[in-house]
C-alpha cells in the first residue's frame, strides 16, 4: 500500500515522526512524504528532520509566506500534481494547518481516501483559521483518528459516521515518551537561571492585535522581576516583539531563537510554569507535569482545564494573566496516563491504515 503523508509545520513534523517510525517497521506500506514548505525557516523545519531522525521529504513544494488563502490555493494545486503522479491509496494529514486542509481538499477532489490524525478537536471559535481547517478536514476525511473522549464526542455531535472514527490516543504523548531521555540543554541557555518560566507566543489572535500583545508582554515583564522568562521566538512575531521596549527593560526577560524539539523538551522538563498560546505546548506541559497558563480566550484541550492543570487567561481581562500565573505557580501536577492514551497511538494508526 502506498501512502502519501502531507506535512508543512513544525508540530506536524513531530507527529509524523511517530507514525513514520512505525511505518518503517511495518511490511507492505510505502510512504511518500510531501512537505508543503509552510514552515520554511531552518529553525522551524530542517532541524526537526535532523534531530527526530525523519527522512527528508520526497517532495518539498516550497510554498509559504503568503496569506491563508494564497497558501492554501497554491498548496492544493501543487499537492494535486504530486498525488496524480504518485497515485497513493491513502493520504495522511495531521492537525489543523493550511497544509492539512490543502492536502485533504486535493485528495478529496481526486477521490483518494483521507486519514486525519488529531481529529475532533474544537475550540468553537470560527475566527481561528485552525478551527476552520480542522472542521473541514474532519468532514472530508474517511478515517478520523481522535485523541480523546472529548474529540470523539465532538465528531458525534457533528453527525460524522461513528464507523469512521477511532479513538487512538495522542501521538504527541508517544513522541514525549520516546524522546524524553534524549532531550538536550539549549546552548543559548548557558548562564540562565534554571528557576525559569517558559513562554511561547505565535497565534495570530495575539501577534496581530497590538493591545493583546502588549498585555501579554506587560505581564511577562512583571513576572520577569521575580523569575527568568524564556521566550523562544516564533518567526511570525520576531520582528514585532524585538522592537517593543517592554522586552528590553528587564534582563530576566530572555528572547531566544526557536528551539528544536529536543531542546524544547528540555525546557519543558526544567521550567516552573508554562505560559503559552499553543495547542500542543499545553499538552506537553501536562506530559512533563508542569502547570500551564494558556493566554487565549478558549482552548481545544478542554480536559486540561477540567483537571485544573491548565488555566485560561484571556489577555484582555484585567490582571488575568498574572492572577492565573500566581495561582498555578506551585501547583503539583499528576499525569493521568489514561487521558491521552497509552503511548501507542502510532501503532494503532498504522494498524488501522493497514486494515482498511
Amino acid at each position: 500500500m502506498k501512502i502519501a503523508t502531507i506535512v508543512g509545520a513544525r508540530p506536524q513534523f513531530i507527529k509524523a515522526a511517530v507514525v513514520s517510525r512505525v511505518i518503517r517497521d511495518t511490511d507492505g506500506i510505502d510512504e511518500k512524504l510531501i512537505h508543503t514548505g509552510q514552515h520554511f525557516d531552518t529553525n522551524m523545519s530542517d532541524v526537526f528532520f535532523d534531530e527526530l531522525d525523519i527522512r527528508m521529504p520526497d517532495y518539498n513544494l516550497g510554498i509559504g509566506g503568503g496569506t491563508h488563502g494564497q497558501n492554501t490555493g497554491r498548496m492544493i494545486e501543487a499537492i494535486e500534481n504530486v498525488l496524480i503522479e504518485l497515485r497513493p491509496e491513502k493520504v495522511l494529514v495531521y492537525g489543523d494547518t493550511d497544509s492539512t486542509l490543502a492536502g485533504a481538499l486535493a485528495a478529496a477532489k481526486l477521490h483518494i481516501p483521507i486519514a486525519h490524525v488529531e481529529s475532533g478537536l474544537r475550540s468553537f471559535n470560527r475566527r481561528m483559521p485552525e478551527e476552520i481547517n480542522r472542521v473541514l478536514t474532519d468532514h472530508a476525511a474517511d478515517l478520523l483518528f481522535a485523541p480523546t473522549d472529548t474529540s470523539v464526542l465532538n465528531l458525534r455531535n457533528e453527525g460524522i459516521d461513528a464507523g469512521k472514527v477511532y479513538q487512538v490516543g495522542d501521538v504527541m504523548y508517544d513522541a514525549t515518551l520516546f524522546y524524553c531521555n534524549r532531550t538536550r540543554r539549549p546552548p543559548s541557555f548557558e548562564g540562565f537561571s534554571e528557576n525559569f518560566v517558559l513562554c511561547t507566543i505565535h497565534r495570530a489572535e495575539n501577534t496581530d492585535d497590538i493591545l493583546r500583545l502588549n498585555r501579554i508582554l506587560d505581564a511577562l515583564s512583571t513576572i520577569s522581576s521575580e523569575y527568568t522568562v524564556i521566550l523562544p521566538i516564533h518567526p511570525r512575531t520576531a520582528g514585532v516583539i524585538k522592537k517593543m521596549p517592554q522586552t528590553k527593560k528587564n534582563s530576566n526577560f530572555k528572547i531566544i531563537e526557536p528551539m528544536g524539539f529536543l531542546e524544547m523538551q528540555w525546557l519543558l522538563q526544567h521550567c516552573k510554569v508554562v505560559i503559552t498560546d499553543s495547542g500542543g505546548v499545553q499538552k506537553e506541559a501536562y506530559f512533563h507535569q508542569k502547570p500551564c497558563v494558556t493566554i487565549r480566550d478558549e482552548t481545544e484541550w478542554v480536559e486540561l482545564i477540567r483537571l485544573g492543570v491548565n488555566k485560561l487567561a484571556p489577555p484582555l481581562a484585567n490582571n488575568n494573566i498574572l492572577d492565573c500565573f500566581y495561582s498555578m505557580l506551585n501547583k503539583t501536577i499528576q499525569n493521568d496516563h489514561s487521558l491521552y492514551g497509552k503511548g501507542d497511538a502510532g501503532w494503532q494508526i498504522v494498524g488501522l491504515l493497514s486494515n482498511e
